[in-house]
């Protein structure tokens, strides 16, 4: 395995590439880190490589909130400043003075 860092941090706001959702990075995996039957079902043409971060996020998108899992090429900064409702957030995360999310001692590691 190749050492790479993070390009996003834990507490950071990030937007997917393609598929319109947002989310929180709870997790990072340096590499591709879940199962072959997800990695599977993602078709071929768009398959990410494996060999990069993938991230565990608070995820939303205008219909729902859940747990997302996505390659660091198909993530951006979030820059709408808009605030994210995913419940789940509140359980991880205290917001600092800044505006910044940062995991609650309990879960960092």
């Amino acid at each position: 395995m190749k050492q790479r860092d993070a390009k996003f941090t834990i507490g950071e706001v990030v937007r997917h590439k393609v598929f319109p959702f947002r989310g929180v990075v709870f997790d990072v995996d340096p590499e591709y880190a879940n199962t072959e039957e997800w990695w599977n079902a993602i078709p071929a043409e768009i398959r990410p490589d494996r060999d990069q971060p993938f991230y565990h996020l608070l995820a939303e998108n205008d219909e729902t909130e859940y747990v997302a899992y996505v390659s660091e090429q198909n993530l951006i900064h979030d820059e709408s400043d808009q605030p994210l409702r995913n419940p789940n957030i509140t359980r991880i995360f205290d917001k600092a003075p800044n505006g910044e999310l940062r995991a609650k001692a309990a879960m960092t590691h």
